[in-house]
């Protein structure tokens, strides 16, 4: 049987992270991914957007992470040459009800210890002239990535580190030592690889394959859901340079507007809670007659969006860890201090802010394996 120090299962965003700390590190690190490429699963099917930070509730890991990540991340592309864009958000209010949601926002924002200005409608269409609304909060260091070109730079830094990504490489099951000494790790195909360290970042597959850890007690694995977002594009040139969100309700942010590094503007995502058993079971397939939700939704900020300009664009879908009727919860990065066992950590939840949290994600996973990594929080790096 083969050994490699640690083994990391899912090549997408936030398990490359995850890998490239390990391999930075000095651990021989070894990736496993189930598709022909890396990331084929979540990570290729979202907004691209680089979170600043406002929306999450102050001392979350959620909002440490995605303020910490932004940072790390916006180094790393200024440093790899990955294509990005510091191109700022809007998050527009247009009733009196909406303005106090902003005015919460910006509080939250503050706590977070991230930059936001408050605009009057004045000042908000002074950025964006064919914007409509009351108020706005400007946030500055929101921007959007080239995801792939992220993935491959970490991938880069691996293997540049010594670690390497092994695709068409499906994990069937673990079987973990209480004592963290071997973790045995079997795939599909029968070959067992040997760890000491084994880190779950299979995503929408998570919860599932930590169910079939030998070792792991059951009530360490939360229930996975699955949510998910349609997006589409707009036809012919939008009207903004900057990204444009309502302002939030209850725990949707509404239907927002996103750019891509081309300028082509989509709409979404929206939320559909889907009753499927397994990922495999998901259809990505985008419905036309959804978009029509949409147009009054944006008109309220877009008066001149056009009739029949949407189409159908692609969707993602998020690994939740709660039901439609239930409060969203923050990240579950779970060490040995959570379930017992040395030398693993499963990556559960970890939906949107994750692609700009991701490498936070890593440095924080990386010091849960510490031998006095506090029970609850360990400290950020």
């Amino acid at each position: 049987m083969d050994r490699v120090d640690a083994l990391v299962i899912g090549a997408g965003v936030v398990g490359l992270a995850v890998a490239r700390t390990l391999a930075a590190a000095g651990r021989e690190t070894l990736v496993l991914e189930a598709q022909p490429a890396i990331g084929q699963g979540v990570s290729a099917r979202n907004s691209e957007v680089i979170h600043a930070g406002l929306f999450y509730a102050p001392g979350s890991l959620k909002a440490r992470l995605c303020v910490r990540g932004k940072q790390m991340l916006y180094a790393l592309c200024d440093s790899h040459g990955v294509d990005h864009r510091r191109c700022g958000k809007l998050v527009v209010a247009n009733a009196p009800e909406e303005e106090a949601a902003l005015r919460v926002l910006q509080a939250r924002a503050a706590a977070n210890g991230v930059p936001v200005d408050w605009l009057d409608a004045q000042q908000a269409r002074a950025l964006e002239p064919a914007l409509r609304c009351s108020a706005a909060l400007h946030s500055t260091t929101t921007g959007i990535v080239d995801s792939h070109g992220l993935m491959l730079a970490l991938q880069g830094d691996l293997e540049r580190h010594g670690g390497m990504v092994a695709v068409a490489s499906p994990v069937d099951s673990a079987v973990l030592d209480p004592r963290g000494d071997l973790h045995v790790v079997r795939l599909s195909d029968g070959t067992e690889i040997g760890a000491s360290c084994v880190v779950n970042a299979a995503s929408l597959h998570a919860c599932a394959l930590a169910r079939r850890f030998a070792g792991l007690a059951p009530e360490h694995v939360p229930t996975p859901h699955y949510g998910k977002g349609n997006y589409y594009s707009l036809t012919g040139k939008a009207p903004f340079s900057r990204l444009i969100y309502p302002a939030p309700a209850d725990a949707w942010l509404g239907v927002h507007l996103t750019l891509d590094l081309g300028g082509q503007a989509r709409f979404g995502p929206d939320l559909q809670w889907l009753d499927v058993a397994t990922p495999e079971a998901i259809d990505y397939t985008v419905d036309p007659r959804r978009a029509d939700g949409f147009y009054d939704e944006v008109r309220r900020y877009w008066p001149e969006l056009p009739d029949g300009a949407l189409s159908p664009s692609y969707s993602g879908v998020r690994p939740k860890i709660h039901g439609p009727d239930e409060p969203a919860p923050d990240f579950r990065i779970d060490g040995p201090a959570r379930h017992g066992v040395p030398g693993l950590i499963n990556l559960f939840g970890i939906e949107s802010p994750g692609l700009t949290s991701a490498l936070a994600i890593g440095e924080y996973a990386v010091s849960l394996l510490q031998p006095d990594a506090g029970a609850a929080h360990a400290p950020l790096p």
